[in-house]
């Protein structure tokens, strides 16, 4: 069964590497199309998947990086901490409602 181990991380690392360049968005994708991407990491088993998660796509800096200020969300936001849906709710409930107001 140990023999087989190699093969099996290989295998998933093409996978995830497979799957994530799928998910990405065009915008985020460097160097090369989405396309030739797919094609690389499929086609190149242990090199193709390798050079995606390095090279291909850009990453976010952990813990901020040098820019000493706090990275803008730009990441989904909950509803309730979302200004913009709040202030729907609201004017929702006042024009359904027009003895609150």
């Amino acid at each position: 069964m140990l023999r087989y181990l190699p093969f099996l991380l290989i295998i998933a690392l093409t996978i995830y590497a497979f799957i994530d360049c799928l998910n990405t968005p065009e915008e985020e994708v460097k160097h090369l199309p989405k396309v030739v991407w797919v094609i690389i990491i499929l086609l190149f088993s242990i090199v193709g998947p390798v050079v995606w998660l390095f090279a291909g796509k850009k990453r976010a800096v952990a813990g901020g990086g040098f820019g000493g200020g706090r990275a803008r969300r730009t990441q989904w936001v909950a509803p309730d901490d979302n200004p913009e849906f709040l202030k729907s709710l609201r004017e929702e409930r006042d024009k359904n409602d027009p003895d609150k107001g």
